[in-house]
């Protein structure tokens, strides 16, 4: 039996492998396919005018990129302050608490944070920013919000074991847990720091409920935080629950495409840096 364990374990491998690469080929070809039935580079348009036969996302690509890249760059500090703190910089007492509030977050649906905002979130902004609320900035800052205990624990799982390599070497050498956390332990933690970062962005880009939920779902350029806008995953979940044909059906089956684009690229980018980033 266990002269069979390797063999059966290549079979596993390689028949999940196989699925992955179909579901990935069928997403790519759905992709050209829609560029080739809706004439060429048609849905790339800047307008969305179902009734004049109009269908182009390019609002949504920018909305997606927006959305994701301004949540990622708030929940990634928020994440690193949260590792610090966990790693000496507040009293034991306080990072318990914090350890406990991150891991409470973890169990929360995203269905939730999106309900508490439309009635906490979206009011505070309304009235004090002005607009509806729905909007660019109430979307980002629940994103960020979400992903910050997964950015968290990736950190600190880095950071706690080289702290615990060096704090030897640190003490003698008479440095604060400051000084040992700035010039030793987070430039060497640079790969696990850039891995989370990869990780919030994938889930800023991926996430479908917050951004249809909270962004206000109009299909324009957003030139400030408090205009609203439609995320590409957003747009698949309302075209999808309306069961709508033609155009639409093209631009849903682009968009997917593009999402797959998007985390591959993400995804190949962070293999890049991180060898350059290697000690």
């Amino acid at each position: 039996m266990r002269q069979h364990r390797p063999l059966l374990l290549r079979a596993l491998a390689l028949s999940v492998s196989a699925l992955l690469g179909t579901v990935i080929a069928f997403i790519l070809i759905s992709g050209a396919e829609a560029l080739v039935t809706g004439q060429g580079l048609g849905l790339f348009g800047a307008v969305w005018n179902p009734a004049g036969g109009k269908f182009g996302i390019l609002p949504m690509i920018q909305a997606t990129l927006l959305l994701a890249l301004s949540s990622l760059g708030l929940g990634w500090c928020l994440s690193l302050g949260c590792c610090c703190v966990l790693n000496g910089l507040a009293p034991r007492r306080a990072a318990r608490w914090l350890m406990g509030l991150l891991t409470l977050m973890t169990a929360v649906p995203t269905v939730v944070y999106g309900f508490a905002a439309v009635f906490l979130l979206v009011p505070l902004i309304r009235d004090a920013l002005g607009g509806t609320g729905f909007c660019w900035l109430t979307a980002g800052l629940l994103l960020a919000l979400q992903g910050v205990p997964a950015m968290t624990f990736i950190m600190d799982g880095a950071v706690r074991s080289l702290a615990a390599e060096s704090r030897l070497t640190a003490t003698a050498l008479g440095m604060t847990t400051a000084q040992h956390l700035s010039r030793v332990v987070l430039p060497l933690a640079s790969r696990p720091l850039l891995s989370a970062a990869i990780l919030g962005l994938g889930r800023a880009v991926g996430d479908a409920l917050l951004p249809t939920m909270l962004a206000g779902n109009a299909i324009r350029f957003a030139r400030n935080p408090l205009d609203s806008m439609r995320t590409l995953t957003a747009h698949i979940s309302l075209v999808l629950s309306s069961d709508i044909g033609g155009g639409e059906h093209l631009s849903l089956l682009l968009a997917g495409a593009l999402l797959l684009t998007f985390c591959a690229a993400f995804s190949l980018l962070s293999r890049r840096m991180a060898r350059r980033l290697r000690p």
